[in-house]
């Protein structure tokens, strides 16, 4: 059974059987990650699944993609700018998308409501696209990664066509969903669990997971783990 971890922010590890992946991985310099837990240097995995390009998503995508030989997978141009930075094993897809990397291991790129842009002082603004959500199907398991996203009323869509065991969901208002918007994204996915995310690292998206319990009810069973902590499908 795959094993969830929450690194902090965005940031979620997820070990199979056989294979291992991260997604948005801001590891260095991110409030959520207490010092001595996780390293960039210290993610060994097979995949590296990037939402969309802002600096505490994109993160250290690239350093562990290029250390580790893992496949980098997000939306094409994304994929353009972090070959350009020296990854060499990199699978561009696009909204709607969906690949088979492996027995065990399938993705689709849905849609997410954000931007998308490294921003850095040499470069400016460098716009990588559209940004998206994941759904991963690992070891017979469905996994709904939404990224930075608002409500949508596709979430219906979704939820429609995949069995999801595991929502990942953002609360954190101001830049997403906030935990009115994400209950009800709950309804429209119908998971069987759901672990909220985006809501620690500042004082702007600070929120309540427990009051985001009580919004969902009965629709799903919230697992509010702290950064750090893991659960099992």
């Amino acid at each position: 059974m795959p094993k969830v971890t929450w690194i902090g922010q965005s940031a979620v590890l997820i070990e199979g059987k056989n294979t291992k992946l991260v997604i948005d991985p801001f590891i260095t310099g991110n409030p959520d990650v207490k010092e001595g837990t996780f390293k960039s240097e210290d993610i060994n995995v097979n995949y590296v699944l990037v939402t969309h390009g802002h600096w505490d998503h994109l993160g250290d995508a690239i350093d562990i993609a290029k250390r580790t030989k893992a496949t980098l997978v997000a939306p094409f141009e994304l994929v353009n700018y972090c070959m350009g930075k020296g990854v060499e094993n990199a699978h561009p897809m696009h909204i709607g998308g969906s690949h088979r990397f492996s027995d065990d291991l399938w993705i689709k790129l849905t849609i997410a409501h954000h931007g998308s842009a490294v921003i850095n002082d040499e470069e400016g603004i460098v716009y990588t696209g559209n940004p998206c959500g994941f759904l991963v199907e690992l070891d017979g398991k469905v996994i709904y990664h939404a990224g930075d996203t608002g409500l949508f009323l596709d979430m219906q869509l979704i939820g429609q066509m995949k069995d999801i065991d595991l929502a990942i969901l953002p609360i954190g208002d101001n830049f997403t969903m906030g935990p009115e918007d994400a209950a009800k994204a709950v309804e429209f996915l119908k998971p069987k669990m759901v672990m909220p995310i985006h809501y620690l690292a500042w004082d702007l998206i600070k929120q309540n997971p427990d009051e985001f319990a009580k919004l969902v009810g009965d629709k799903a069973t919230v697992k509010a783990i702290k950064p750090g902590e893991s659960l099992e499908l």
